[in-house]
């Protein structure tokens, strides 16, 4: 019988393991080989001890890629993890782009909880109308396309989530974003940081588009710009959709 060849390639959401969805840990606990950047698959390990690991580190994706494939064109049962959702700044186009090259292997995508969704349940309800998410890395997308989407997301006034606001060679790439943002929208608009979700040192802060300007972000950080109806209901970011509720 012709042994089925198969890479799942698994979102495994914020971090913390009950926040991953019911089907990804399902899946991962099927597989033989797990594969992903080190720092997630670190976080699987004492839930999973059983697993084979194989990791490699930053902007090495190709090889990471190549080596789950190859992995399951050798017939073992093989995950490749990203955090929060696969398919979101995930490895699941990657996978897509290099599956032809092995033919036999059949990919299926495990969706995942983004970062914009699960940061967004801590704040409250920041997306609850329209949104949209743009990473600040240049590593793949020019600067000058990052700055055209971030003009047109505030002047259709979109809710905004940043990924990767800053880095340790990107310092000043939320400040330069925020001040792109600033010629559409007011100061005043409501914007939120939350670091670290689903992770024992979470936290979240509420500001103003004005002091998001000045504020300090790094890799671990999610950034949500509010639009023009975003307010701040108790110690929640709400953006309203528009329901009609008078007092009867």
């Amino acid at each position: 019988m012709k042994q089925d060849k198969k890479v799942y390639v698994v979102g495994t959401g914020p971090g913390a393991w009950e926040e991953m969805t019911i089907k990804a840990a399902e899946t991962l606990k099927q597989c033989d080989v797990i594969v992903g950047y080190t720092v997630y698959t670190d976080l699987l390990k004492e839930k999973l001890p059983d697993k084979e690991y194989k990791s490699t580190p930053m902007r090495k994706e190709v090889d990471r890629c190549l080596m789950a494939l190859e992995e399951a064109d050798n017939g073992r049962k093989v995950a490749m993890v990203c955090s929060g959702d696969s398919g979101i700044y995930g490895m699941a186009g990657l996978m897509l782009e290099l599956q032809p090259r092995f033919p036999e292997v059949e990919v299926e995508i495990v969706a995942g909880v983004t970062a914009a969704l699960s940061g967004g349940a801590c704040l409250g309800a920041p997306m609850t109308h329209d949104s949209c998410i743009i990473s600040l890395s240049d590593l793949l997308t020019p600067w000058e396309t990052i700055e055209k989407r971030l003009l047109a997301a505030a002047q259709g006034d979109f809710v905004i989530v940043l990924y990767n606001p800053s880095s340790k060679k990107r310092k000043e790439y939320l400040k330069r974003a925020c001040q792109l943002i600033l010629t559409k929208q007011k100061k005043e608009t409501v914007c939120a940081i939350v670091r670290n979700i689903g992770r024992v040192e979470e936290s979240q802060k509420l500001l103003t588009l004005e002091e998001l300007t000045e504020a300090e972000t790094d890799m671990f950080s999610t950034v949500f710009i509010g639009n023009s109806q975003t307010r701040i209901i108790g110690n929640k970011m709400v953006t309203p959709r528009g329901y009609r509720h008078e007092e009867q």
